[in-house]
Formats: structure tokens, C-alpha cells, sequence
């Protein structure tokens, strides 16, 4: 459609010059540059030479000006813009038929140069100009699919150093658990006299040995393919949330009521929410108090930690929200969720609910 368009303008700015004459073979050249232009897009170059005859015959015209726009908006060459961009000028400044004697050598002709030149060059311009406009444009494109390719991946990183981290602790636990039985399956076959009791004590001890070195394998492979070596230190409870909160640096208190006995996990998860969301309000609300609450209900228990409205001037600080993510991560494993929004009053609220 747009270049129909423009082979239409073309034509009848050709028109309104040889309207009153008959049709000769110069005006069947200028015909054939007119038409050429529905070629503009993939041959630009030779177009805009056959359009050159149209600025001999006619002087200023609207067909090599729309092939010039055409080739400077598709090649890179500036020096082919230039050499294009003088022999359009000059072919516009001297048409065929009026002689160098005709142009003496004062100021019209520098206004006529200038008048020829001034178009040849906008087209010029104007094709450069929206050839960078829509390479930047794709070059922007690929930089945010880059970002966002980059964010997902960091974003993954992060979830699968908490599920590795996770893994190793739930090893922990059940090491631990398994253990007990392979000490008491052990000591249950020494002492026992029955054959069929000791028999099934030595089946249970290598079936708690065997589950001991697939869960040490597990956890190797992890670290070799994640965060390397974590020390088995102990691990965070309820009892220490108490310290944790009253060492947060903010205004925090702590409500725990009644609820069912968790396990480790459980506790750990319940633990590290309570920690990042105060730091969350430590970093991001200035001058906010904090209220952490455990409450039981629904076969499960629910950690609420809402924080109040900043009262001094928030710092911007870099945040991707890796940590909740994680956190979210944990909590799903465990069969839970996590949310966070904000509250009417200008505050934030991070909901924990697990499975009892």
C-alpha cells in the first residue's frame, strides 16, 4: 500500500511537467524510474540510478528523493550516501537542456546548489535516521530478552541451592534417625538368642547401613553439582527464635501460642522466614516495628511477621526477591506455602503455613 502511495505522488508530480505535451521517449525513462520504485526495497541501489534520469529531465523531484531515502534507510556505506547524495544534487541543479552559460558564477548559484543539494541530503538523513531508529529498537529487544534470560537463570540458581541446601538437611535428620536404628538393629542381634530375631535385627542393619551410604551418594552429588560443602553444624530451632528476634536491630516482638510438635525441617523453615523477613524490614522499612506470630490451626501451624510503615526516608537498596523466593521453594517442599503483600497501612506481611 505504501508504495503504490508513493508511485502514485511520483507520478503525478511527473505529470504536472509534461501534462501538455505529447510522450516521448524521455518521458517513457522517467515512466520506467516512477515504476521502479515498487522495486526500491530489494534492489535500492539500482533503483535509485534509474531514477537519476528523472531528476535530469525534470530537476527536483519526488522520485529520486524517495529512492535515496530507500538506500540510505538499507546500506551501511556512508560513502556511497555521500557519492549519491552530490550526483543527485548536481543532477537536480542542471537539468538537460539549460547550459553552464546560463549559471553565471554569482550568488543564485549557490542558492540553487543549496535548493538542490538541501532535499538530496535530508532524504539522505532521514533514511539513516530510521535505519539506526529500528536497529536500536531489535538491539533493545535483545538486551531485555538477555535480562530476562539472565534473571530466569538466577532466579533458578537460587532455587536449587535451597533445594540442595534442603536436601542436605532433611539428610541430616533422617542419617540420624537411620543410625539409631542400625545401632539398636545391631545390638538387638548380639543379644538376642533367638535365631529368627537375629536374623531379621541383621536384615534391618544392613538395610539401615545400605540407606546410609545411598543418602552420603545423594548428598555428594549435590554438592558436586551445586554450592560445594556445606558444615553439618546445628541447625536453627524454635527454642532460638526468642534471640533471634530480640538481636534483629529493629523493634520486633514475638507471639508463639499453642501448637502441634513440628520436626526439624519444619522448625528450620519456620527459623530462616522469620530471619529474612526481618532483615527484609531492617534493609527496606527504616524506623518500621515488627510483630512475628505463631498460631496453630487447619491441621498446621501459620508464622505471620507484619512490619509497619517506614518512618524515616527509605535508601533504595538492590533486591530481587531471591531470598523469599527460596523461602517459597522451602515451604513447598514441605508441603506448605509462602506469601507476602502488603497491608493497609503502608506495612508488609510474610504468611507462612505448614503442615503439622
Amino acid at each position: 500500500m505504501t508504495d503504490t502511495l508513493l508511485v502514485v505522488v511520483s507520478a503525478l508530480d511527473v505529470w504536472l511537467v509534461f501534462w501538455w505535451g505529447e510522450p516521448t521517449w524521455d518521458v517513457w525513462l522517467i515512466g520506467a524510474g516512477v515504476l521502479a520504485l515498487f522495486l526500491r526495497r530489494r534492489w535500492p541501489l539500482a533503483v535509485f540510478l534509474v531514477t537519476l534520469p528523472t531528476a535530469l529531465f525534470v530537476g527536483q523531484a519526488a522520485a529520486p528523493l524517495i529512492a535515496m531515502f530507500t538506500l540510505a534507510n538499507r546500506t551501511h556505506r556512508r560513502w556511497l550516501l555521500a557519492v549519491g547524495t552530490v550526483v543527485l544534487a548536481v543532477c537536480m541543479i542542471w537539468p538537460v537542456g539549460v547550459h553552464l552559460s546560463e549559471y553565471p558564477l554569482d550568488s543564485w548559484v549557490l542558492a540553487d546548489a543549496a535548493y538542490a543539494l538541501a532535499p538530496a541530503a535530508a532524504a539522505a538523513f532521514l533514511g539513516q535516521f530510521v535505519q539506526a531508529r529500528r536497529e536500536l529498537s531489535a538491539r533493545l529487544e535483545e538486551i531485555t530478552e538477555a535480562r530476562e534470560h539472565e534473571q530466569l537463570m538466577a532466579t533458578q540458581k537460587v532455587l536449587a541451592e535451597e533445594r540442595a541446601q534442603l536436601a542436605r538437611e532433611m539428610h541430616d535428620v533422617v542419617s540420624h534417625q537411620v543410625s539409631l536404628i542400625a545401632v539398636r538393629a545391631g545390638a538387638l542381634q548380639v543379644s538376642t538368642g533367638d535365631a529368627e530375631a537375629k536374623e531379621a535385627a541383621g536384615t534391618i542393619r544392613r538395610l539401615s547401613v545400605r540407606t546410609l551410604d545411598e543418602l552420603r551418594h545423594m548428598v555428594n552429588v549435590l554438592r558436586a553439582g551445586g554450592s560445594g560443602p556445606t558444615d553439618l553444624a546445628p541447625q536453627p530451632t524454635l527454642a532460638q527464635l526468642a534471640d533471634l528476634v530480640a538481636g534483629s536491630g529493629i523493634e520486633a516482638t514475638l507471639r508463639i501460642g499453642p501448637h502441634p510438635e513440628l520436626g526439624p525441617p519444619a522448625e528450620r523453615a519456620i527459623y530462616r522466614t522469620v530471619q529474612e523477613s526481618l532483615t527484609n524490614v531492617r534493609k527496606h522499612a527504616p524506623g518500621a516495628s515488627a510483630e512475628v506470630a505463631l498460631v496453630s490451626g487447619g491441621g498446621g501451624v501459620t508464622v505471620m511477621i507484619t512490619s509497619t510503615a517506614p518512618t524515616r526516608p527509605t535508601v533504595p537498596l538492590p533486591s530481587s526477591r531471591h531470598g523469599l523466593l527460596g523461602l517459597h521453594q522451602r515451604a513447598a517442599l514441605l508441603g506448605g506455602t509462602l506469601t507476602w503483600d502488603a497491608t493497609p497501612d503502608g506495612g508488609w506481611r510474610n504468611t507462612l503455613t505448614l503442615p503439622a
